[in-house]
């Protein structure tokens, strides 16, 4: 078997063992943040920050949600970063914010957050913050071990198939899932621009 097929296979294993009942929980759970005019926040570092961006305009314009993500803006998280530290710098900027019980907060994220090995730390205070304030937590994540998928309200865990392909999976199934809750027709408003064409 080729590269190319083991990697293939191993998407299709992924897919056929996602948790579609945690899927419309978590649409659920999105439904009622715009219903009671909450904001998202959506957080990921490395390749899940270029999510999180992609994650941002697809809440906003396909189901009409305030949505945000930190890393969109390059000189307040550099600031941030370099005034008070890295693993401060999302709780930071979410107190900034004023996050509150209305919100949301999205993890994308290979591991989640772990304080003790210090992997993604200001993922973890972020969340930590947000729980604080009571606002709902979800996340989209490689590990069911990760800081993340341990405390949130949801959090869909991209199973693994293959230990040496996590990461991969895992940033490729955020769009996979997040794609999946924006054309919901529980939460989707507007028409994407092809499927509207005649």
């Amino acid at each position: 078997m080729s590269y190319s097929e083991e990697y293939l296979s191993e998407t299709a294993a992924i897919i056929s063992h996602l948790d579609t009942a945690l899927c419309e929980k978590a649409v659920e759970l999105l439904v009622a943040v715009r219903a009671r005019a909450g904001r998202l926040f959506v957080l990921g570092v490395g390749g899940s920050a270029a999510n999180a961006s992609h994650a941002v305009n697809d809440f906003r314009k396909l189901a009409g949600m305030e949505c945000y993500a930190p890393t969109d803006n390059v000189s307040e998280l550099t600031a941030r970063t370099n005034d008070d530290g890295w693993s401060s710098v999302f709780a930071e900027w979410l107190n900034g914010s004023r996050l509150n019980e209305k919100d949301a907060l999205l993890i994308l994220s290979v591991g989640g957050g772990n304080v003790e090995k210090n992997v993604s730390a200001n993922l973890v205070a972020a969340v930590q913050l947000a729980k604080e304030r009571g606002a709902t937590v979800l996340g989209i994540v490689g590990r069911d071990g990760g800081y993340t998928a341990r405390v949130a309200d949801v959090a869909i865990v991209i199973p693994t198939v293959n230990p040496a392909n996590v990461t991969p999976h895992s940033e490729a199934f955020q769009a996979v899932v997040w794609h999946l809750w924006v054309s919901h027709p529980g939460l989707k408003l507007a028409e994407t621009k092809w499927e509207s064409m005649e």
